[in-house]
């Protein structure tokens, strides 16, 4: 997951508070939709998606068969990305090469340490 830094909160246990609401899915829009989140995280957005194809929204690939295919839940103030085991490494350096570049937290929701950065 990463997220606009500027929302989320820093202390590991406030942040993880923060994050159970954001994944409640409350917010009151399709979560497909790149237009709705921070300019910050719609460009880490565009970028991810060269490489990572949404499954769904309004970019959605028809390449169904295509390994690298993501599922995006685009919020507010952040954006989690559940991709297929088999490229959970190398999506790992992209989403923090990316993160880094576009001035996103990042959270690694499926890590063992569940790791938060900020930029």
């Amino acid at each position: 997951m990463v997220f606009d830094p500027h929302v989320a909160p820093r202390e590991r246990d406030d942040f993880m508070a923060w994050y159970e609401a954001q994944t409640e899915w409350t917010e009151e829009h399709s979560y497909d939709d790149p237009r709705i989140t921070s300019p910050s995280l719609a460009n880490w957005f565009a970028e991810m998606m060269e490489v990572f194809p949404p499954m769904n929204g309004p970019f959605a690939s028809n390449d169904y068969d295509n390994p690298k295919l993501t599922d995006y839940s685009i919020g507010h103030s952040f954006i989690y990305a559940a991709f297929a085991w088999s490229q959970a490494e190398s999506a790992f350096e992209v989403v923090d090469r990316l993160a880094v570049k576009h001035g996103v937290g990042f959270f690694d929701v499926s890590g063992e340490q569940g790791g938060i950065r900020f930029p």
